[in-house]
Parts: C-alpha cells; sequence; structure tokens
C-alpha cells in the first residue's frame, strides 16, 4: 500500500509537470510610451501552473543564442491588468502575463550585466521552472527597442492640463475687464487696522516667515503679503521688523521691503537691518523672535509661512505681550494653535489667495477664480465618477487614473 500511494504521488506529480509547458504564443513588442531601451513581452496565463512556478525570460542578440538570463515571473503575478498605464483596462487583460525587458545578464565569476539598445534585434525565449525542474521553450520571440516622441499614457494629464490653463487664461481676460468677487477674508480685512494700531501706538510691526524656504508655496505666499504689510508701514511712517530663518528668504525679503517702500514714495525710511536673520535653527528661531516679542513688545505680530512645533511658542508669547496676531499657514498641524492664540488665522488655500485678494491685480485675480473653477469641475467629476464606479461604469474613474 506504501508503494501504491507513493507511485499515485509521483504519477500526480508527473501529469501537473506536463500540464505546465513553456508558453507558445509569446508576443514581444517595444516598451510602449518609453524612452528606449526596453521590450516588452507578454504571454497567456496558465490556469494549471501549480504553486511555485516561474517563468524565466532569456535573451539572445541572435536566433541561435546564447541566451542568457533577464528576468523570472511568477505565475501568479505580472499581470497586464496590473499596468494599465501600459496596456489598458481591457478585461482580458488579467489573463495574460508581462515582463518589461531592459537588459540581461552574462553569468560567470564576475556576472555582468548589459542594457539594450534601441534599434538593435534581439530574441528572447520563456523558460518554466518548477521547483528544480526547468523546461526549456521552444517560442523564439523578436523585438527592437526605440524611444517614444509621446507617452500617450499621460494623454489625460495633458488635457487635463490644457483645459484647466484656457480656464485660467479667461478669467484673467475677464480681471482685466471687471472686478471679480472674491469672498471676504477677515484676516486679510483686519491688516490695515491692525498696522493702524502699531502707528498709533509708537510701536514696531513683527513681520515672521516661518522656517521653509523660497521653494515653498506658502513663503511665495508669505512674500507677497509681506510687499503689502511694508508699503502700508511705509505710508504710515512705523517701524516694521522682519525676522527671517533661511539667508534665501531674508535676501529675497530685502529686496521686497526696498521696492515696497519705493513705490510708497519713502525709499528714506528703509532700513536694511529690518529685514535680519534672527536664527537658523529652530528652536533658536523661535527663543530669538519670542525674546524680540517680550522686550520690544511689538503692537502687531503677523505670522506667514510654513511652521513646525515653533508655531505655539511664537504664538503664545505674541498673546501674551497684548499685541494683535494675525497668522496664515498651509501647516494643518500647527493651525489648531494659531485659531487659539491669534486673532485671525488664515487657512490653507486662503493664504495662497492673500496677495490676489490684497493686490487686485488681473494676472492674480483671473489666476484665483481660474483655479476655482478648475476645483468646482474636478469635484463634479469626482461625485459623477464615483457614482458611475458604483453602478459599473469606470470608464469616467480611468479616464482620470494619473499614469
Amino acid at each position: 500500500m506504501k508503494y501504491l500511494i507513493l507511485s499515485l504521488a509521483l504519477l500526480v506529480g508527473t501529469a501537473t509537470a506536463q500540464q505546465v509547458s513553456p508558453p507558445a504564443e509569446v508576443r514581444a513588442i517595444d516598451t510602449p510610451n518609453d524612452a528606449g531601451k526596453s521590450i516588452t513581452l507578454t504571454w497567456p496565463r496558465s490556469s494549471s501552473a501549480p504553486p511555485g512556478t516561474v517563468y524565466r525570460i532569456l535573451v539572445a542578440e541572435s536566433r541561435e543564442g546564447p541566451f542568457y538570463p533577464a528576468a523570472e515571473v511568477d505565475a501568479a503575478g505580472n499581470l497586464m491588468s496590473d499596468d494599465p498605464a501600459t496596456f489598458g483596462h481591457k478585461a482580458e487583460n488579467s489573463n495574460h502575463h508581462f515582463v518589461h525587458l531592459g537588459g540581461y545578464t552574462i553569468p560567470g565569476e564576475a556576472p555582468r550585466k548589459v542594457s539594450l539598445e534601441d534599434k538593435k534585434s534581439y530574441y528572447a525565449r520563456i523558460d518554466v521552472q518548477m521547483g528544480e525542474s526547468i523546461v526549456e521553450g521552444t517560442t523564439v520571440v523578436q523585438a527592437q527597442a526605440y524611444g517614444n516622441l509621446f507617452n500617450w499614457a499621460k494623454l489625460n494629464n495633458f488635457i487635463l492640463g490644457t483645459v484647466f490653463s484656457i480656464i485660467i487664461l479667461v478669467y484673467i481676460a475677464l480681471a482685466r475687464r471687471r472686478d471679480l468677487y472674491i469672498r471676504r477674508i477677515a484676516g486679510l480685512e483686519a491688516l490695515d487696522e491692525a498696522l493702524g494700531r502699531a502707528t498709533e501706538m509708537g510701536k514696531p510691526v513683527l513681520f515672521a516667515h516661518g522656517l521653509a524656504g523660497m521653494d515653498r508655496v506658502s513663503t511665495i505666499a508669505a512674500v507677497n503679503i509681506l510687499a503689502r504689510v511694508a508699503h502700508r508701514t511705509a505710508e504710515y511712517d512705523t517701524v516694521l521688523r522682519v525676522a527671517n530663518f533661511d539667508p534665501v528668504v531674508m535676501a529675497v525679503s530685502q529686496e521686497v521691503v526696498k521696492e515696497a517702500y519705493l513705490d510708497a514714495g519713502r525709499p528714506d525710511a528703509f532700513n536694511p537691518d529690518s529685514v535680519f536673520l534672527a536664527a537658523t535653527d529652530q528652536f533658536s528661531y523661535a527663543a530669538a523672535v519670542d525674546g524680540m516679542m517680550v522686550r520690544e513688545r511689538p503692537a502687531t505680530n503677523i505670522m506667514m509661512g510654513y511652521f513646525y512645533a515653533e508655531a505655539l511658542l511664537l504664538a503664545e508669547t505674541g498673546a501674551s505681550t497684548g499685541a494683535i496676531q494675525i497668522a496664515g499657514t498651509d501647516a494643518y498641524t500647527q493651525l489648531p494653535f494659531f485659531v487659539t492664540t491669534c486673532d485671525y488665522t488664515l487657512m490653507g488655500e486662503e493664504l495662497y489667495a492673500a496677495s490676489a485678494y490684497l493686490a487686485r491685480e488681473p494676472r492674480l485675480l483671473g489666476s484665483l477664480k481660474g483655479q476655482d473653477v478648475g476645483k468646482a469641475i474636478l469635484l463634479f467629476v469626482l461625485i459623477v465618477g464615483t457614482l458611475a464606479a458604483t453602478f459599473g461604469y469606470p470608464i469616467l474613474t480611468h479616464m482620470f487614473t494619473p499614469s
């Protein structure tokens, strides 16, 4: 009986091994939408492949060989449906394997990796490995790699970018002809009042940028607000102090403040030392600005930009001195601290909209309104796409899937 069971197991294993043969319907193409130096192989999925079955892909420079290992694919993975950017969203893609080949390895004491070249013919075959057993494939396919001028998988991004750009240009043209409505932002409306209070009290205005560099959108928005503040302090003959964390931001701020004083007709009132580098370490910066708040007791503290853990230290110290505080940040982790300790807080995109809100310049205003329309379109598509996908029509979802 023992030998009978072993014989049956051997027969079953042999039959299973015989069921899985190297694929005969192998297709080789240049990898679509790439920069070149890559070919792609596809072949049908085997429903009878036992767990642990591996497809070994080999590549040669001639049909006769020698063939060198290029990749290994598990029989349960690498389905075309996993890469919709290349193969689309066809239902039959789940029944085909694929592999992108960018090179092969020449074995030896020091294995050498060889990259594929464009416009050169390569030959590939697929072997099947089950445990220690390897069955060599008999189908050899040929393909050439070459660079593609266009990445058609990004067509949806190009269309969306073009549509939104046209919307923004249209609104810029409208802004040149008439004043476009922007909802009231309390923190910006209170800016003149806060600066006026500092003027009446004869105390300085303190402006803090936060800790981000000029590569952050929030810092750029803060510099735009600084230009408006500097113009007003020049008109009111109020002392302005600008504390910086980054040397590049400091240099930009100095030029912005100098230009604002020039536009206000008060170039003589500009003091280069009023825009200074407080510190280049997070908590050293917080300690320096806090000390300034306590010693000079500015009447108005304006904190705009990206802040980290120092946000509460700055805002709480400023609140303890009785100053009017206006803050704005897109750091959502710090917003609760500003809302609690400041008189007015610009939240998220209100900070970005501040320059257009204050200046009313057609390009800024039109860009802001155009972006709002673009967001409304995306929200509408999101709702419609969700409903369509819920009822089994995912085409809209596929159209907006980033590739």
